[in-house]
């Protein structure tokens, strides 16, 4: 199965834009999802977005629908996280990982990468 290795974090001011990529070592199958999930400091972890790997069907976390869009580029093998008008609340160990179904349960994961920190500042 893929590896993952995110990149692209760092700090940002609030009201800001960062993208986050995710790159499999391997092609996933059509059928596979790659979903970002975010876990900031004390916090459990939280699911962000995923993408079908075949069809590109999105899904989104309420709290960030209409700032986050996640895409794929089946070339590069990866998936990005475009995040725009980000804040404070958006601070967070963000990862990747590979699911065989969509699920918002950090715990229906076949990998994960290591994790990209995001901090935002107001």
């Amino acid at each position: 199965q893929a590896q993952l290795v995110e990149s692209g974090g760092g700090s940002a001011q609030a009201g800001s834009s960062l993208r986050l990529s995710c790159t499999a070592s391997g092609r996933p199958y059509s059928s596979h999802i790659i979903a970002w999930f975010r876990q900031s400091a004390g916090a459990s972890v939280e699911f962000v977005a995923s993408i079908r790997w075949g069809t590109e069907r999105t899904y989104y976390a309420d709290g960030v629908k209409g700032r986050f869009t996640v895409s794929k580029s089946s070339a590069e093998k990866t998936v990005y996280l475009q995040m725009n008008d980000l804040r404070p609340e958006d601070t967070a160990l963000y990862y990747c990982a590979l699911q065989t179904s969509y699920s918002r349960s950090p715990n229906d994961v076949l990998n994960r990468g290591q994790g990209t920190q995001v901090t935002v500042s107001s």
